[in-house]
């Protein structure tokens, strides 16, 4: 049985012409970027111009007078660490006495209830170091109540983090509209983009945002690579030491080949995403609509609100969730209970229970994220599986 890939949320396939540009970077042999020798300044011209590249289709500058800042890091995760984590401790390094470490235990941070893990945990890291950690809660269709953020910002909230668009229900977030409350506090605002880049437009400095992150695969990109965009007034302390690339901000040795390949893919979709976003949100609309026409007590989570093109939550009220999980698979139907990163817990999905969806719902509910090598072929197969599935579950 042909295998259907519906988990792009989890990661897509990289496009061929990135691996080709990725290829010829490789047969270059591009020498260390830090090297002062020609050949590594010949590496470095080749990685500044894929940093400006990046940022300029993100919507930063890094040209002007006061540029923003783009920092290459692994992966999404290390860049919201490096968001959550560097931002907070530049905040606080500069208290030193013990008076001012007692101080310390009232700052503040905010994040939404609904951030992935890797926002998450390092924000209770700092809630087990002192600090007060409040949370932004959520409306029914997953939307961020705003007009919660004024009454918890004070003179000690040191961030705030709220994603652009949530990975398991595609929900866009008001962002900007937080951002703006954020600047007129005097408070950065950080926001995982991970799953909006390379699928809508994106503008770092239209957002307002003081950071935001990006991870090269989710757009088809290549695994490795994420970035961090700085506001150039941003303080940011380094989580790594032993090197001075990056000003400082993240040690260790760029590498030119992903680089390249994460700009030559965000290329590829800015050359092809009103064509993409027309596709992705038909075929979302049609997996949707055909599920429910044979499935008629489906639950599309989040369909009041404003979604990404390509991520559909469902619930199938009486079935278990990973049970069908199971079974879809295989039937050759890969798709997901929630977050990649969280897939071997049996903890039932924070995005949908800070919903306030009932227990029952959010165990029988499955992501299905479609990407740009999906067809309508495979949408129509996947549902008459996904359909035979159900039935004989419920036999």
């Amino acid at each position: 049985m042909e295998a259907i890939y519906l988990d792009h949320n989890a990661t897509t396939p990289t496009h061929p012409e990135v691996v080709q540009a990725m290829d010829r970077c490789y047969a270059e042999g591009y020498a260390n970027p830090a090297s002062q020798h020609r050949p590594g300044q010949h590496a470095r011209r080749a990685l500044e111009d894929a940093r400006e590249r990046t940022a300029e289709i993100l919507g930063a500058d890094l040209t002007c007078p006061q540029p923003d800042r783009l920092v290459f890091t692994s992966s999404g995760t290390e860049a919201n660490n490096l968001a959550v984590l560097g931002i907070t401790r530049a905040a606080t390094m500069k208290e030193e006495t013990k008076e001012d470490a007692v101080r310390r235990e009232s700052d503040r941070l905010v994040i939404s209830a609904i951030e992935h893990h890797c926002v998450i945990e390092p924000a209770e890291h700092l809630l087990a170091g002192g600090w007060r950690l409040d949370t932004l809660g959520v409306t029914a269709d997953g939307v961020v109540r705003s007009e919660q953020l004024p009454g918890l910002l004070s003179d000690r909230t040191r961030l705030v983090s709220v994603m652009l668009g949530n990975h398991e229900t595609g929900v866009l977030q008001p962002v900007a509209e937080l951002a703006a409350v954020c600047n007129d506090a005097g408070v950065p605002l950080h926001t995982d983009a991970a799953q909006v880049a390379g699928k809508l437009p994106v503008d770092f400095r239209g957002l307002g945002v003081a950071a935001m992150t990006i991870a090269a695969h989710k757009f088809r990109g290549p695994l490795g690579i994420g970035a961090l965009i700085l506001r150039n007034d941003l303080p940011v302390a380094p989580l790594l030491f032993g090197g001075h690339q990056q000003n400082d901000l993240r040690p260790g040795t760029e590498s030119v080949a992903l680089a390249v390949g994460m700009m030559t893919a965000l290329e590829i979709w800015r050359s092809e995403q009103e064509t993409q976003l027309r596709h992705l949100t038909m075929l979302r609309d049609r997996f949707e609509g055909s599920l429910q026409a044979g499935y008629p007590e489906l639950i599309v989570h989040g369909r009041g609100a404003r979604r990404l093109p390509h991520t559909s939550n469902l619930a199938f009220p009486g079935l278990d969730g990973q049970v069908l999980l199971t079974a879809l698979d295989m039937m050759g139907v890969a798709c997901a209970l929630g977050s990649a990163c969280s897939s071997g817990s049996t903890e039932l999905s924070p995005t949908l229970r800070a919903m306030g969806l009932p227990n029952e719902i959010v165990g029988s509910s499955l992501r299905f994220s479609l990407g740009a090598t999906t067809t309508e072929a495979e949408i129509d197969e996947a549902v008459q599986r996904a359909l035979h599935v159900c039935s004989e579950l419920r036999c």
